[in-house]
């Protein structure tokens, strides 16, 4: 006999895993016990579950796996209470997501895959390239492992962590209907916020869904042929492409497109690149994110002077663009995506 595929229990709205539980010969209202159990009180096991019987304690183990991710290590900034937490997966597989505590709540960065194969040059992510994607169940779990851990809710959710969420799009939309699930953690859509690479048609895909959630473009420069140069998607998707795709998503959905802007000394961050992008972006709803790249080893990019940055900000905001400089958060912990990931590999 062959071993049994375990489902991922987690990954199943509460419909769904009533309709599992009528093929073990259970009655459908079990879902209604069980499912606060997976995504309320964040039960480590299922004999947790005391409400209901041994018996179907039992049949769940041998069937379903429960998705918990084991805690291995937390950094905790000294500066500003963020907390980078490195999760194995059941698979030994090792993620990476950040708490950032913010006046109006706890804000959760999660990784949507174990690695990246988007091959970004300043990205930490994809310098071992991708292993595989996460279930959705896996996404929900750093979140609900994250609330265990301080003792509090958590009200913004960001999928700007280790992966391209769009390049593990099912179970990305499974993760976001989940998440914003009323009998689940209940979070609005309005306060989740995904961000790619620029995949164009799973961007025209998820604007025909039709979501309240923040599209989050990861843009880092002005023009083509620049891009080129730093991400690798742009031989596949064209920048104006990406930038119709992103005009696409706010007719459909309304919601305000924000693009992801690293600034690198002596690359894209001259006064000209500020003029460009503002051509660039001319006539979309949109807001711009300054960041100050976080250095790497694997790499010799270098952050522009705090001066550049503000010179770059002003520039953009005479053509009157919505724009902000993104405030570092954990700078003195492993702050950027897939390096504490990588230093655990490296040991």
């Amino acid at each position: 006999m062959g071993i049994i595929e375990k489902k991922d229990i987690k990954s199943w709205n509460q419909e769904e895993l009533g309709e599992f539980l009528v093929t073990l010969g259970e009655k459908p209202f079990r879902a209604k016990q069980i499912y606060p159990w997976l995504h309320i009180k964040h039960a480590a096991s299922f004999e947790e579950m005391t409400d209901i019987s041994k018996k179907l304690k039992q049949k769940l183990s041998e069937v379903c796996e429960l998705t918990v991710l084991q805690k291995v290590q937390v950094q905790c900034s000294q500066i500003d209470g963020t907390r980078k937490y490195l999760f194995a997966l059941s698979d030994k597989n090792m993620i990476e997501s950040v708490l950032m505590r913010y006046q109006h709540g706890n804000s959760v960065c999660i990784s949507s895959q174990v690695g990246c194969r988007m091959g970004c040059r300043f990205c930490a992510s994809t310098l071992d390239g991708l292993v595989r994607g996460l279930t959705p169940g896996e996404m929900l779990d750093q979140i609900y492992r994250i609330q265990e851990d301080i003792g509090e809710r958590v009200s913004h959710v960001v999928i700007m962590g280790t992966g391209e969420p769009l390049d593990n799009y099912d179970n990305f939309l499974k993760f976001v209907e989940l998440l914003s699930d009323e009998h689940g953690l209940h979070i609005s859509q309005r306060n989740i916020t995904v961000s790619t690479c620029g995949i164009v048609p799973n961007m025209r895909r998820l604007a025909d869904e039709q979501l309240q959630i923040t599209l989050a473009l990861s843009l880092h420069a002005p023009s083509q042929e620049k891009r080129l140069k730093l991400m690798p998607v742009a031989n596949k998707y064209p920048l104006h492409e990406v930038i119709e795709a992103c005009a696409y998503y706010f007719a459909k959905t309304g919601r305000r497109i924000t693009f992801e802007y690293s600034l690198v000394s002596g690359n894209n961050d001259h006064s000209e690149d500020a003029d460009k992008l503002a051509s660039l972006v001319r006539g979309l709803n949109c807001h711009i994110n300054l960041i100050p790249v976080n250095p790497i080893e694997e790499r010799d990019y270098v952050q522009s002077s705090p001066q550049t940055v503000v010179n770059f900000k002003n520039k953009l905001e005479k053509y009157g663009i919505n724009v902000t400089i993104r405030r570092e958060m954990g700078r003195d912990i492993d702050g950027a995506c897939g390096q504490l990931r990588k230093r655990w590999i490296e040991r």
